[in-house]
């Protein structure tokens, strides 16, 4: 068939989300703080819009003050021009004494409102790992390469403070740090002829030809002091604050610190013995006896951190007692100072940022019935300027300005549409989360009950994906504490008395059961499982394994003690 132009009609439907649709389903996904930031930038973007000041006033007053605000402008300004005005009120006083005076003295609300600076200035900004290391870094009097070497160790360092980069790596990029970058100067020849090169000065380009190799032979031998310089630059920094930090993995970073205990204990006896009163030769001598048997845990330790890691992450005491060829409180001794290393040494500089929360509504408790409360405190209270109302209404206003002024009227109302929306789906949707979680509240997490989201969508009447945005980042304060709104949102298994348990119960469950183990015979997941079948909650094996593992528990076979 050839091809050939046609025209056809398809008529089809389609679902288009228009931009107050869009509008309404992201103010219905913002929490409080959110929507507070949201609506402080749309009144500055939208002349229209503005926040009314007055709130704290009485309805009776702010009626009042919106009937004059209603009056029109030519009224306003007839008024204006009957009323007797002073010359004397126009004068700017203040203004005045403030240029004139003597400018050192300020009121104090003037000096306060203008001149005294933000509480945000004086926020300390929490310091990071490398911040840490670089200022202990500049306290030290090191060369030029080796401070470069060592600020790029520091660079590498990932947040738990392990080196990322290899040596060869950081060599490579010392080497570009150091070396000039200053162009090549251009070699002057002096025009001779090709052909005119005599035999002797052939001769002295052959020796220099292999004078040169031999150099290169003789380099490739020695050691690369960039090599040696990024080693050096690497044990300085591991022995800063945090020890062990610029280790490449965990064995190396607890070696580390055993060999800084070690030299930090010999240190200690040293000075107890030099500021002890003098003694006799035998008291001494006993002195002495004591640093060799304090010496002997680091020795363990350290063997243990070398050849046994696998062994010790297993727990197997006795297979670690015959392989370090020590008694066995010697190498309980060496586990438990093993224990008070930092693996991350990192870690405590790696602070995450604190994360303020607000509950969004309350279920507050009167008169024997729980409501709900929305939290509108600090809330910016909205309406329409009425000055751009009487633009639209005015003949003399221009077409552009009409069509602009109109336009911004229609966003302005439909953002206040969608913001009393989003408040009637929070507060419905948090009506049938108070009927069905009434244990709750009144007794605690051990009443909850199972409640899913397309139960409630049925009961209030929307799409499921309305009550999850309704309930995303949003929180609660309760009788029982503050909680996040999907926190009641639990699937279901059967539980006791033919009733349903709710997972996170279940997961409690299983972690209590798991803390009351004995540790030298841990519960495996068929125990757990046959345990809880027992109390009548009916669940397998895979179940608990698959929870288990979400709480980050370990095996049977790493929970046991040897």
């Amino acid at each position: 068939m050839l091809l050939q132009p046609k025209l056809n009609l398809k008529v089809s439907q389609r679902q288009v989300l228009t931009p107050g649709l869009v509008q309404m389903v992201s103010v219905l996904a913002l929490n409080k703080l959110e929507l507070k930031e949201m609506i402080n930038t749309e009144i500055i973007e939208n002349p229209v819009l503005e926040e009314i000041e007055e709130s704290g006033l009485p309805l009776e007053e702010r009626a009042g003050i919106e009937g004059d605000r209603e009056r029109s402008a030519e009224e306003v300004a007839a008024e204006g021009e009957r009323a007797e005005k002073d010359p004397f009120d126009e004068i700017d006083f203040g203004s005045y004494f403030q240029d004139y005076l003597d400018p050192g003295f300020r009121t104090s609300s003037n000096f306060e409102e203008y001149d005294k600076p933000s509480i945000e200035s004086f926020l300390s900004q929490p310091s990071t790992l490398s911040d840490h290391l670089l200022w202990q870094l500049g306290s030290l009097n090191l060369e030029l390469d080796l401070r470069a070497a060592a600020e790029l160790v520091i660079g590498n360092l990932n947040e738990n403070g392990y080196l990322t980069a290899t040596d060869e790596e950081l060599a490579e990029s010392l080497s570009q740090l150091l070396e000039p970058r200053a162009t090549p100067p251009i070699p002057f020849h002096t025009p001779q002829s090709h052909n005119s090169a005599s035999a002797d000065e052939l001769g002295t380009a052959a020796e220099a030809i292999e004078d040169l190799r031999s150099l290169e032979i003789a380099a490739s031998e020695q050691p690369d002091p960039l090599l040696s310089t990024i080693r050096e630059a690497r044990t300085i920094v591991s022995n800063l604050d945090p020890v062990g930090v610029g280790a490449r993995d965990l064995r190396e970073c607890l070696s580390i610190q055993i060999a800084a205990r070690r030299n930090e204990a010999a240190l200690m006896l040293r000075r107890r013995k030099d500021f002890a009163a003098p003694r006799s030769e035998s008291k001494t001598e006993d002195s002495e006896a004591g640093l060799p048997e304090r010496r002997d845990v680091f020795t363990t330790a350290a063997y243990i951190v070398e050849n046994c890691l696998t062994l010790l992450q297993k727990k197997d005491m006795r297979e670690l007692t015959r392989s370090c060829g020590c008694s066995a409180e010697e190498v309980q001794a060496a586990v438990e100072f093993i224990r008070s290393l930092e693996p991350r040494p990192g870690q405590r500089y790696n602070h995450s940022e604190t994360r303020l929360i607000e509950p969004d509504v309350a279920f507050v408790k009167r008169d024997d019935q729980y409501v709900v409360l929305v939290n509108e405190e600090d809330m910016p209270a909205l309406r329409l300027n009425h000055n751009y109302r009487r633009m639209l209404q005015e003949k003399q206003t221009e077409k552009e300005v009409r069509e602009y002024v109109k336009e911004r009227y229609k966003s302005a109302i439909q953002l206040l549409r969608n913001i009393e929306q989003r408040k009637n789906t929070i507060v419905r949707t948090c009506e049938v989360i108070v009927r069905r979680q009434t244990d709750f509240l009144e007794r605690g997490v051990d009443s909850l009950k199972p409640m899913m989201i397309k139960e409630v969508a049925e009961e209030i009447g929307v799409h499921p994906s309305t009550v999850s945005r309704a309930v995303a980042n949003k929180y609660v304060h309760t009788p029982q504490g503050v909680y996040e709104l999907r926190f009641f949102f639990s699937e279901g298994v059967n539980g006791p008395e033919g009733g349903d348990l709710p997972l996170v119960l279940l997961k409690r469950k299983v972690k209590k059961l798991i803390e009351e183990e004995d540790s030298r015979k841990p519960l495996t997941d068929d125990q757990l499982a046959a345990e809880l079948q027992r109390q009548g909650i009916q669940v397998t094996r895979r179940t608990v394994a698959k929870y288990r593992e979400d709480m980050q528990i370990p095996s049977t076979h790493q929970r046991r003690v040897r």
